[in-house]
């Protein structure tokens, strides 16, 4: 695999949001890219499933050199290979796909994978993960992070789905590693017409949320 850019782990304990784009448009996602590094917002997930992805991620490398841009939605070694080809500093999954930890481990790139249960979460850190994504966060609350990094407070944990600027503090607060967070950090009503005041408005106040309420530790 080739060598890119590493990704930034001071940048992700700066402002632990992975912003996720999924089916958005090019040209919008690089306006976002831009807004969000003005609001101190550094990580971006670009979804495999959306168009152009690879094409999208490539450009986001270049273009930005100060964000951490990652493939979201990789489950095989076929979408592994083209997603680091493309530029991508790290990788997210929706599941525990074992082969594709195992290769991100072995080349040293970043790679949060989805787990749920904690039979699935513990699998997933045992294996490598840098983070594990626990989806959908939306059905189980901070509760869940509270109560899972109560037996298993080594592991970090990235809630994903359901994640807002209403919530987002409550989580960090119950031990969230970092969040992952798509359409309520790219709110449709903003981004469609393209807003940038209010969508670098509402990124300050996600990014304010969480401050003083995470710690990396």
């Amino acid at each position: 695999m080739p060598t890119h850019k590493k990704f930034s782990w001071d940048l992700f304990h700066d402002s632990p949001v992975i912003g996720i784009v999924r089916g958005l448009e090019e040209d919008v996602v690089y306006k976002i890219a831009d807004t969000m590094l003005e609001a101190k917002l550094y990580t971006v997930e670009v979804t495999m499933n959306t168009p152009d992805a690879l094409s999208i991620i490539n450009d986001l490398t270049n273009k930005f050199p100060g964000m951490n841009v990652g493939a979201g939605t990789v489950c095989d070694i076929p979408g592994l290979r083209a997603a680091i080809d493309a530029g991508a500093q790290f990788i997210v999954t929706p599941i525990v796909a074992e082969d594709v930890i195992r290769q991100c481990v072995a080349t040293n790139v970043p790679i949060f994978p989805g787990g749920f249960t904690p039979t699935e979460i513990y699998k997933a850190w045992e294996l490598g993960a840098s983070g594990v994504k626990v989806f959908p966060a939306s059905l189980l609350g901070p509760d869940y992070i509270r109560n899972v990094t109560a037996p298993l407070d080594q592991i970090k944990l990235i809630p994903t789905g359901g994640i807002s600027l209403g919530n987002v503090s409550s989580y960090f607060a119950a031990g969230a590693y970092g969040v992952g967070m798509g359409s309520s950090l790219y709110l449709k009503n903003v981004i469609e017409p393209f807003d940038r005041a209010a969508l670098l408005e509402h990124f300050n106040l996600v990014r304010s949320e969480i401050s003083g309420s995470y710690s990396p530790e």
